[in-house]
C-alpha cells in the first residue's frame, strides 16, 4: 500500500514539474518571439524603405560615356545603396510585359527616356531627404526630369514610426505577462508543498536551509524550460530565413547569441525570485493561514 503511494506521489509530482517546464518554456518561447520582433522591426523597415526608388530620366543626346560618369558620381553620394541604369529599349519592354501591349506598333516610335533608378539608403527616406536628392539632380545638365512616389513616402516614414511606437509598448506590456505567467506557475508549484514548508519550520529549520532546495529545484525546472524554448526559437529563425532570405533576420549572430542568453537569464531569474518570494510568503504564515 505504500509502495503504491509513494509511486504516486511520484507520479503527481512529475507530472507537476512537466506543466511547469511546459508553462515556462511557451512563455519564454513567446519572449523570445517578441524580443526577435523588437531586433527585426528596424531590418524589415529599412527593407521597404530601400525599395523605393528615385528615378532621373535623362535628355536625349547623352553618349555612353556620359551616362557611365553620372551614375558613377551617384555611387559615390552619401545616400545612394544601388543605382540601375534602364535603357528606353528595356523601358518599353517592361511597359509592354506590365500593360500587354506595344505602344510603339501604333506610335512608329520610342518616345521613353533612358533613366537611372536611385535606391537610397533607410537612414535618407524621408519626405524632406527625398526632396532635397530630388531637387540637386533637377538641376544637373543631363537630367531632364526626376520622379519618384511621394505618397508612398509619406505613408512609410509615417507609419513605420507609429509601428515601432506600438511594438515597443506591447513587448513591454508581453513581458510584464510573461513574468506572472511564470511567477504563478512557480507559486503553485510551491503552494502544493506548503505543509512540508511548514514542517520544516516547525522542527528548527532554518528558513534559508528551507528555501535552497525549492530555489535550485526550480531553477532547474528554469533552465530546461529555457533550453527548450531557445530550440523552439531556434526552429523558427531557421523558417523565418529559408522563407524570407531577403530580411537577412539571421545574419547578424552576436544580436541572436544575446537574445538566446536573455531567453535563458530570464529563466533563471524569474523561477529563482518567484520561488524566493512564494517560500518566503508560507514561511512567514501562521499553521492555521495554510488552508486558505
Amino acid at each position: 500500500m505504500s509502495k503504491s503511494f509513494e509511486k504516486y506521489q511520484k507520479r503527481r509530482l512529475r507530472s507537476s514539474y512537466i506543466s511547469v517546464i511546459i508553462s515556462i518554456s511557451l512563455v519564454l518561447f513567446l519572449l523570445g518571439v517578441l524580443g526577435l520582433l523588437v531586433l527585426n522591426t528596424k531590418k524589415v523597415a529599412n527593407y521597404f524603405k530601400e525599395s523605393a526608388a528615385i528615378s532621373l530620366y535623362l535628355k536625349n543626346g547623352i553618349d555612353k560615356d556620359q551616362i557611365l560618369s553620372l551614375q558613377v558620381s551617384i555611387d559615390e553620394e552619401a545616400f545612394t545603396k544601388s543605382t540601375k541604369f534602364i535603357s528606353k529599349e528595356d523601358a518599353a519592354e517592361i511597359y509592354k510585359k506590365e500593360n500587354g501591349e506595344d505602344f510603339m506598333d501604333f506610335l512608329g516610335y520610342n518616345p521613353l527616356e533612358n533613366s537611372i533608378d536611385i535606391y537610397v539608403k533607410a537612414d535618407f527616406v524621408s519626405s524632406e531627404k527625398m526632396e532635397e536628392i530630388e531637387n540637386k539632380y533637377k538641376e544637373n545638365q543631363y537630367v531632364s526630369s526626376v520622379s519618384y512616389d511621394k505618397p508612398l513616402i509619406d505613408l512609410l516614414t509615417k507609419n513605420v514610426r507609429r509601428i515601432s511606437l506600438f511594438i515597443l509598448v506591447f513587448c513591454g506590456l508581453a513581458t510584464l505577462i510573461v513574468v506572472v505567467l511564470i511567477n504563478s506557475s512557480i507559486r503553485l508549484s510551491v503552494y502544493s508543498k506548503r505543509f512540508t514548508i511548514k514542517t520544516m519550520q516547525m522542527v528548527g529549520a532554518t528558513k534559508r536551509f528551507i528555501r535552497k532546495p525549492f530555489i535550485w529545484n526550480s531553477v532547474k525546472l528554469g533552465i530546461i524550460g529555457a533550453f527548450v524554448a531557445v530550440i523552439e526559437l531556434a526552429a523558427l529563425l531557421y523558417y523565418l530565413n529559408r522563407t524570407f532570405p531577403e530580411f537577412g533576420i539571421i545574419d547578424d549572430r552576436v544580436e541572436m547569441a544575446g537574445l538566446f542568453g536573455i531567453i535563458f537569464t530570464m529563466g533563471i531569474v524569474i523561477t529563482w525570485a518567484s520561488t524566493f518570494l512564494a517560500t518566503q510568503r508560507f514561511l512567514n504564515l501562521r499553521t492555521d493561514e495554510l488552508y486558505y
